[in-house]
């Protein structure tokens, strides 16, 4: 047998430093905290970085998922399924599995 996935409307943001905002409000977080960002950062040889004071030139986020806490690197898609879970996804597989929506579908807490 073949299945098709049927299609679903998801909210997403990308993980970059100039989304961090609008990352933060839409996964709950990576806010500042004592004025530094929540994330981790990576080396150029995709080690995480652990001492505070260094940081690496990628950035990266743990973001809890339903399986657990997941690391999402700079460029990653933040997704919010249909129930509200978050979880990290690479841009590649992003691109080939979701299109943009002209307009937003209401989340089923909105609808009426």
């Amino acid at each position: 047998m073949r299945f098709r996935k049927r299609p679903v409307e998801v909210e997403a943001v990308q993980l970059l430093w100039t989304t961090w905002s609008e990352m933060c409000e839409h996964a709950g977080v990576g806010r500042l905290d004592e004025g530094k960002p929540q994330g981790i950062t990576y080396g150029d040889d995709g080690e995480v970085i652990y001492d505070e004071n260094r940081c690496g030139p990628r950035l990266g986020l743990a973001i809890p998922t339903l399986e657990g806490l997941m690391l999402a690197s700079e460029g990653d898609w933040i997704i919010r399924g249909i129930k509200g879970e978050l979880y990290p996804c690479k841009p590649d597989i992003f691109e080939a599995t979701y299109e943009p929506v002209a307009t937003p579908a209401p989340r089923p807490e909105e609808e009426p």
